[in-house]
């Protein structure tokens, strides 16, 4: 009988958190699998004996759980450098203790490919080894795969909790060198609770999706809002980055179906996945969905082949010419470039589709405006004003593409809240021309 699929030449060895977090040297790079598939164990195991390494370097893309990596008295030893920063560590990179490469999510598996940022450990969460030796990536392959697959050592938290989920999603025992077996529950994300600001902005997005869209979006309150609005919807498909319990609701309902999906017909297809122990059960070994690098679920050139392709995306502020920054605060740093323009391109050259950004018209519990004459110094800008089309606020919706300066002012004077509506004006009258006909 013949022989099927690689086989393992040497078998990995089993070792405590702290024997795997001893084989790391100075002056390696390390990658951590991140969102809520962190190996926390083996994050904690490596920060315990970080004094006595220097020159380490850390790169993921967000953690969930305890960041212990990033302390103070490690900071001469390890070195985050954080591809987007999550509540964790955004304190570190705030004080300089760490550092953000901004990076397309689409073209981080790249840089480790190409060795561009060659990869010397990767510390992994995975399910336990199947039949055939196989490991799945659970609930975060993303751009955990790619660095798995480059990196010098491998090491793996296994966990018989870890969700088996399906697509190309799997890690041979062939391509591991140490296995550290764990028996913890996945880290769990509880769902924002829904103002109604959030539902007003869910009902407005909800307007814009067609029935057979096929939709991307993130996680937080406004995309809880807009699914839980799209009840009426039929025949929804997914092609996102992340999807969490609200999706789930919509497959229970009958609305998301992907029956009419161009690509991946009937297939969830998602890179990473953040919710609940339910959300959990429901994609173990559960065939319609999909999990898939971000080599895939982030290529424009595979989202703007599904028909209605609408992206649903968020901001921390947008100016009135449409620049949306939706990773700082001005020069304090707090989340990432991430996908936001890989699909809102994706969805613009979409047949049908449609790129929203959708946010709240205020912050600070309504004493400042979202939308604002122009962005603070040091703000990002995430997504250009070319690029931008749907904005939506709880006031409404306006759709900004092929629009003049002063006719995109004008629509987004509109959507800010009425409080701040005068001194937008006065800005747009001195500097785009508002008022004049």
């Amino acid at each position: 009988m013949g022989e099927y699929g690689p086989r393992p030449t040497t078998a990995p060895r089993t070792v405590s958190p702290a024997e795997a977090a001893a084989v790391v040297q100075s002056g390696q790079r390390v990658f951590v699998q991140g969102g809520c598939a962190t190996p926390v164990a083996l994050v904690e195991a490596l920060a315990a004996r970080g004094q006595e390494l220097s020159g380490v370097e850390v790169v993921h893309i967000h953690t969930e759980g305890p960041a212990h990596h990033v302390a103070p008295e490690l900071t001469c030893h390890l070195r985050h450098r954080a591809f987007f920063i999550g509540p964790n560590v955004r304190a570190a990179i705030s004080e300089g203790r760490a550092d953000y490469a901004p990076v397309f999510l689409s073209d981080i598996p790249a840089l480790f490919r190409s060795g561009q940022m060659p990869i010397d450990v990767a510390l992994l969460h995975l399910s336990p080894p199947d039949a055939h030796g196989y490991c799945s990536f659970g609930l975060s392959v993303d751009c955990s795969k790619a660095a798995a697959e480059c990196a010098r050592l491998v090491i793996a938290q296994t966990n018989r909790r870890m969700p088996r989920t399906l697509g190309d999603s799997f890690l041979h025992l062939s391509q591991i060198d140490y296995l550290v077996p764990v028996d913890t529950p996945p880290l769990t994300i509880a769902p924002e609770p829904l103002d109604e600001v959030a539902l007003q902005i869910g009902r407005c997005v909800a307007e814009l999706v067609e029935d057979g869209a096929t939709l991307q979006m993130g996680i937080g309150a406004i995309p809880n809002a807009v699914l839980a609005a799209l009840r009426d919807k039929s025949d929804l498909g997914i092609h996102t980055e992340m999807f969490s319990d609200g999706v789930l609701d919509l497959v229970e309902a009958g609305v998301v179906t992907g029956a009419r999906k161009t690509l991946d017909s009937r297939k969830i297809v998602a890179a990473f996945l953040m919710g609940s122990q339910r959300l959990y059960d429901f994609v173990h070994d559960n065939p319609a969905v999909e999990m898939r690098p971000v080599e895939y679920t982030n290529d424009t050139r595979i989202i703007r082949q599904h028909d209605k392709m609408t992206a649903i995306n968020s901001a921390i502020q947008i100016d009135l010419t449409g620049q949306v920054c939706a990773e700082s605060i001005g020069l304090r740093l707090y989340s990432g470039v991430g996908g936001q323009m890989d699909f809102l391109r994706g969805a613009a050259l979409a047949p049908g589709g449609k790129p929203i950004v959708a946010l709240r018209s205020t912050a600070l519990g309504g004493k400042a405006s979202r939308i604002v004459p122009t962005l603070p110094p040091g703000a990002g800008v995430t997504t250009t004003r070319a690029h931008v089309h749907y904005v939506v606020t709880e006031h409404g919706v306006a759709n900004l593409h092929g629009l003049s300066l002063r006719e995109r002012a004008a629509r987004l004077i509109d959507l800010a809240h009425p409080d701040f509506r005068p001194e937008l004006r006065a800005f747009a009258r001195k500097h785009l021309g508002y008022g004049v006909t």
